[in-house]
């Protein structure tokens, strides 16, 4: 039964027989059978149906079958319609997740997962590994040189060169305090990629996965393997475009409570990257004002400080099925600098309530 893709409703005839309702993979609705369980060789498929049903009349708190005027018993019409939908989110969020596979170019895996409700995939959402230039806006300045250690960073690098100190210790890990940039090695160092100062750049080390929350915060993102402290956890990328034009979709973001803007502000407040439409895991990453993601502005192959890349690391340690969470107003644990050192989002002109649940919670995302 390798063509059926929907079980849609159940009936169970004078002689006891269960038979399913079955679409066939290619066909039209018309074309739809009555099948019996007996002849039926897709046991996910019909453990998805059970499940499906179960979990719809329990939220119903009722679970009685209706009577047809034929008698035989079969499934409420509202069941075999949620059923149906259920399905075809499976298949949805299914294709959604190989096309995330697909496109990253990072190490980690991506899942996604809906136990809640009937929501699919965005309809206006395109991954990106990088950033999107506006037209007019080159987020590579043309850099020429890098480094010549052999070892980094025994010899004079990249950070040293800047006038900063390397970001990382032996063990990967974040060693510098927040506000302060990071300068990696770039595509013209004589280092090769195993050079510890390359960490941002190899993307996402481990498997997310993008989760629909249970409390009206929409989507959200989840770690699936531990993350020990002080550690690269993702970047955050999107649209770069001006301060001007963020001014503009801000107005209309405001009346759908959405907060994707992110102000580059580490030197000035010429650009600012939108995640609104194109973005990465991070895009689904919800605010916390007691966050486990720190931002740091890192700088690899462009050098202009109006446009530092964004990066999120881990404050402390966090356990495998922990929710990722950051501070949208840039002020979590670990920031001991004044909000003009720190990268912010674009100043919110209408209150969005928060829903972090934090003990410390500030009432409100902006």
């Amino acid at each position: 039964m390798t063509q059926v893709t929907i079980t849609s409703s159940t009936v169970r005839g004078f002689l006891g027989t269960e038979y399913f309702l079955v679409k066939w993979k290619g066909w039209p609705e018309s074309s739809n059978t009555w099948v019996p369980l007996k002849n039926l060789k897709c046991p996910l498929l019909l453990q998805y149906f059970h499940s499906d049903k179960n979990e719809y009349l329990s939220q119903l708190k009722r679970g009685k079958a209706v009577i047809l005027k034929n008698h035989i018993k079969a499934l409420n019409p509202v069941v075999a319609q949620y059923i149906v939908k259920k399905a075809k989110q499976r298949i949805a969020l299914q294709r959604w997740k190989e096309e995330l596979n697909r496109k990253k170019n990072h190490k980690g895996m991506i899942l996604v997962e809906n136990t809640v409700d009937l929501e699919g995939p965005p309809l206006d959402f395109y991954y990106i590994n990088e950033y999107k230039p506006a037209p007019g806006i080159n987020v590579m300045n043309g850099i020429t040189t890098g480094c010549e250690c052999s070892d980094c960073p025994a010899e004079k690098c990249c950070p040293e060169e800047a006038g900063f100190f390397l970001a990382y210790n032996k063990h990967k890990q974040l060693k510098i305090q927040p506000g302060l940039p990071i300068y990696e090695c770039n595509s013209y160092c004589r280092c090769g990629p195993e050079c510890p100062n390359r960490i941002v750049q190899k993307g996402t080390p481990y498997s997310l996965c993008i989760f629909r929350t249970n409390n009206g915060r929409g989507w959200g993102v989840k770690t699936l393997q531990k993350i020990k402290t002080k550690r690269f956890v993702m970047e955050y990328v999107g649209e770069v475009i001006t301060s001007e034009e963020a001014e503009r979709r801000g107005q209309l973001y405001d009346n759908q409570g959405n907060t994707y803007l992110f102000d580059l502000d580490y030197d000035s407040d010429e650009y600012t990257v939108d995640a609104a439409r194109y973005g990465n895991v991070s895009h689904f990453v919800n605010h916390s004002c007691d966050p486990n993601l720190q931002v740091f502005n890192v700088f690899i192959d462009n050098l202009d400080l109006r446009l530092p890349r964004i990066a999120l690391f881990s404050t402390r340690t966090i356990k495998a099925g922990e929710e990722l969470t950051f501070d949208y107003q840039m002020k979590g644990s670990l920031d001991v600098t004044s909000d003009s050192d720190a990268v912010s989002p674009t100043r919110k002109r209408i209150r969005t309530v928060c829903k972090c649940g934090a003990v410390c919670c500030r009432g409100y995302l902006n």
